[in-house]
């Protein structure tokens, strides 16, 4: 299996935030039972790009299982005679990841600003080695966007039965050639474009794969589309 790592992927309570944000929930009222399913398809979905489940992620699963499970049950009263939200301590938790979060990004954004006034010494060799940031070619694009495109072009492939050992013939670098070639000439398609013509799963997680590596490399850039479960790509100049 091909493995890759993904360096943007912060862990659970992240991912918690997206669901609640993307899906404009309430976080001081989360719906437990929806936002487990949310997680447990996300957490499966790791497994077919073979990513290693890290333990915070299988011990956020059990908690958001257990907390399911308490709220099933008759409601806990506290010293004071009042009802125990089961909920009460994920939200103290998501609540201050929250604001860690966004003074990290305030942070880093004062960064980037004042480094654009004052630059090191050596900063010309930096623009060589990295010509493109990172979160310049994720355009309002986060690592759960690229999952839930992966997921759709995933599920609209239909259940493939094997009655034979079949050894498919795909590889990261052709996937790479084959993605620099739909890219170029300044042409901008979208991920569910690109492997709509793949009838093969492996070939769209190789695929997928290989886009990714392009983006760590420079070559490519993607941005959000009107589509929620899709995004469009589009090649970097390499010259400019």
């Amino acid at each position: 299996m091909y493995k890759i790592q993904l360096e943007n992927f912060e862990g659970p309570l992240d991912l918690l935030l997206f669901f609640i944000k993307r899906d404009e929930l309430d976080i001081y009222d989360i719906p437990i039972s929806h936002i487990t399913s949310e997680f447990m398809q996300y957490l499966h979905l790791l497994e077919h790009l073979d990513l290693e489940a890290a333990g915070d992620f299988i011990l956020m699963a059990s908690t958001l299982m257990q907390i399911k499970a308490r709220m099933l049950l008759p409601k806990e009263i506290d010293t004071k005679g009042e009802e125990i939200d089961p909920r009460a301590g994920l939200v103290a938790a998501l609540l201050e990841y929250k604001r860690y979060k966004e003074m990290s990004e305030e942070l880093s954004l004062n960064e980037s600003n004042q480094r654009k006034l004052n630059y090191r010494g050596n900063f010309s060799a930096d623009v060589k080695d990295n010509p493109e940031d990172l979160n310049t070619l994720l355009k309002n694009i986060t690592i759960y966007d690229l999952m839930r495109a992966f997921k759709k072009a995933l599920s609209e492939r239909p259940a493939e039965v094997f009655h034979q050992i079949q050894r498919i013939n795909v590889s990261i670098d052709e996937q790479i050639n084959f993605i620099l070639n739909r890219v170029s000439g300044d042409r901008e398609l979208s991920f569910i474009e690109l492997v709509r013509s793949m009838n093969e799963k492996i070939r769209i997680i190789v695929t997928f794969i290989a886009l990714l590596e392009l983006i760590k490399m420079g070559q490519i850039g993607i941005r959000e589309t009107f589509n929620f479960n899709d995004f469009l790509i589009y090649g970097i100049d390499q010259n400019g």
